[in-house]
């Protein structure tokens, strides 16, 4: 081999190795919680006066602690997945989308951003709550009479009413009003100003936020529906009269009311029934013998 030759290779392997060392050696970036949050795992995750939680010590603590719950969660979504395509088990738009409202309800103020992560959540746990409940009911009948007596009886729980989600700044007249108008126009944030200037000492610490009512509740400021009814979501309105004083409302959310017909809701009804006449809660592990399943904990 000539010393050319070999001068070459030498170099080659230098930068080969350069190379590697750099790139092992380099930030990891590791996103958490679903989020764009990003943490360097090279760097400690927490420091408590001079001593370092690590990545490594982290997530050897969650998979000690969470790692066999965690995986059986992902087996069973993949195995009702498997399953429910296979037997062809889909689930009602409608009821995704009143089971996705009701949840909304139970929330406070989300911006867009959050809003989009969590439906989309909701919407895969609602589906694979609804398929599991279908796999596991799928050969238990239930007898037409029985369904439609329930129907009958309760069937106004599985429709929903429309909604708002709500915040106000009371204000003791129409030119403070203006002012607070003017303010929000220039970009100011409409909780800030309602711990400002707002004169309901009830919302104001939260902000001026009232919360979601439907529409004809009785606890809704009068008028406040009507209002809402022509505002687009996440925008404020013009001042208005209000009890003693002037308002502007700020709509963060305007849900529509769903409603069913015996038909749409029928087999979901004959679900629930099947699932209590069974005594059988909703978990997956009566489907695990339908499938090959190896993991690390068997």
């Amino acid at each position: 081999m000539s010393k050319r030759l070999m001068l070459g290779i030498i170099v080659v392997l230098l930068i080969t190795n350069t190379t590697t060392l750099l790139f092992w050696n380099q930030e990891k970036k590791v996103t958490i919680d679903g989020s764009d949050t990003k943490i360097n795992s090279k760097k400690p995750v927490a420091t408590v006066g001079n001593e370092e939680i690590s990545y490594k010590n982290w997530m050897e603590s969650l998979r000690q602690d969470h790692g066999k719950k965690q995986l059986k969660q992902l087996i069973d979504r993949k195995l009702v997945k498997r399953l429910a395509d296979k037997s062809n088990i889909k689930v009602n738009e409608k009821v995704i989308d009143r089971e996705i409202a009701l949840l909304t309800t139970m929330q406070g103020v989300m911006t867009k951003e959050e809003t989009k992560r969590r439906e989309k959540e909701w919407r895969r746990d609602i589906i694979y709550r609804y398929q599991l409940m279908g796999l596991l009911t799928k050969d238990t009948e239930i007898p037409e009479k029985e369904i439609r007596a329930y129907f009958d009886s309760y069937h106004k729980q599985y429709d929903f009413q429309a909604s708002v989600q709500v915040s106000h700044i009371v204000l003791p007249d129409l030119e403070t009003a203006k002012k607070v108008e003017k303010e929000l126009a220039e970009g100011a944030s409409f909780g800030l100003l309602a711990r400002e200037y707002s004169i309901d000492e009830e919302t104001r610490g939260e902000g001026g936020y009232l919360g979601f009512f439907v529409n004809s509740s009785q606890f809704l400021p009068n008028g406040y529906a009507d209002i809402a009814k022509e505002m687009e979501q996440r925008s404020y309105s013009k001042p208005i009269k209000s009890g003693n004083g002037t308002a502007i409302i700020y709509l963060h959310r305007k849900l529509p009311s769903i409603t069913f017909t015996y038909d749409e809701i029928k087999p979901y009804i004959e679900e629930e029934l099947a699932l209590k006449k069974l005594g059988q809660t909703l978990t997956a592990d009566p489907l695990w013998d339908k499938a090959d399943i190896e993991w690390v904990y068997e």
